[in-house]
């Protein structure tokens, strides 16, 4: 039996993915969170051999949250669910250690083969961000511009565009508001915009929101 852990911060979501796997009769759902904290704190007593890991979620977001679970003493296997069926983020993810990536608009059969694969200790990308990645990937002339935000500032850049201000994001991450100013500037440089209604104009037409 296959016991998943679903993190996912909105509720219908949650629902649904847990009635899917309910479906399957080779897995179980052993634990659920609805935000990075609660997830990070209810796997250290939680066995399972899967998290189904959303990659937006409020507070810790899933990309934080992969080296600390990558981090505990028996680390499960980590499928990002994500809304972005973008490359470059897929990307990141599974340089960060994920498993793998599938997007919410996938079919929910290839969500449960996604789930046994890396649950078998292999690899999923969903089919249609694939070859993108193959193409896309690397390919420094087209790689859009937030692909060259370090992990820090990415996570500054997305919490800026949900609308959170420099003290929220700094008390977020544990760090002081300059230095959340210092990696504003230098992301906003890196976007080449100047304000911050560019910044979630910018994330928008990227699909980042």
């Amino acid at each position: 039996m296959i016991r998943v852990f679903v993190a996912e911060d909105h509720t219908i979501v949650r629902e649904g993915i847990k009635q899917l796997i309910g479906l399957a009769r080779d897995m179980q759902v052993v634990g659920e969170a609805g935000n990075g904290e609660q997830l990070l704190e209810t796997l250290r007593h939680t066995a399972c051999e899967v998290v189904l890991l959303d990659i937006s979620m409020h507070g810790v977001s899933g990309l934080e949250a992969i080296p600390r679970i990558r981090a505990l003493s028996t680390p499960p296997a980590i499928l990002m669910l994500s809304m972005h069926d973008e490359a470059q983020m897929a990307a990141r993810a599974l340089k960060a250690g994920a498993a793998g990536y599938a997007t919410k608009d996938s079919d929910p059969a290839l969500l449960l083969t996604a789930i046994r694969r890396v649950a078998g200790g292999g690899r999923y990308i969903d089919p249609a961000l694939a070859d993108r990645m193959v193409f896309e990937v690397g390919l420094t002339e087209s790689r859009p511009l937030h692909t060259l935000l370090s992990e820090r500032e990415f996570s500054v850049f997305e919490r800026l565009a949900h609308g959170a201000n420099v003290n929220d994001i700094a008390q977020q991450l544990a760090l002081s508001s300059k230095t959340i100013s210092t990696h504003k500037a230098r992301l906003m440089q890196k976007l080449k915009v100047h304000s911050l209604a560019e910044l979630v104009k910018y994330a928008m037409e990227h699909r980042l929101l």
